[in-house]
């Protein structure tokens, strides 16, 4: 019923600047809040930062000051703007989505992820 697919990943320099993107499709009604998470290998998954439908954000510590989310209601897509990448931001980053569906049911919905290695 939604789709999500996320976009941008890959093999990046340390002090690099990449950007993610995920976009939403399927019979969303409305979506709530957007939020990248990430697992390095060998660790949990954990949050990177969120956005709610009204553009209020919060990053992790870790990454504070050097990403920036943000989303375009109008295409159904949340950002992640990767600045000065160092290499334990090494992960594969996942795109994770709070959907009302055309059928009036609201879910957490999860991308495949992208691969993000930075080398040193």
């Amino acid at each position: 019923q939604v789709q999500l697919v996320e976009s941008g990943g890959g093999l990046v320099q340390a002090g690099g600047s990449p950007r993610l993107s995920c976009a939403a499709s399927g019979r969303i009604f409305s979506i709530n809040s957007m939020a990248w998470y990430r697992q390095a290998p060998g660790k949990q998954r954990e949050l990177v930062a969120a956005i709610t439908s009204g553009g209020n954000t919060n990053y992790a510590d870790s990454v504070k000051g050097r990403f920036t989310i943000s989303r375009d209601n109008a295409k159904n897509t949340v950002y992640l703007q990767m600045n000065s990448l160092k290499p334990e931001d090494t992960a594969v980053y996942y795109c994770n989505a709070h959907i009302t569906t055309t059928f009036f049911e609201q879910s957490y919905y999860w991308g495949r992820g992208t691969q993000v290695t930075v080398s040193s």
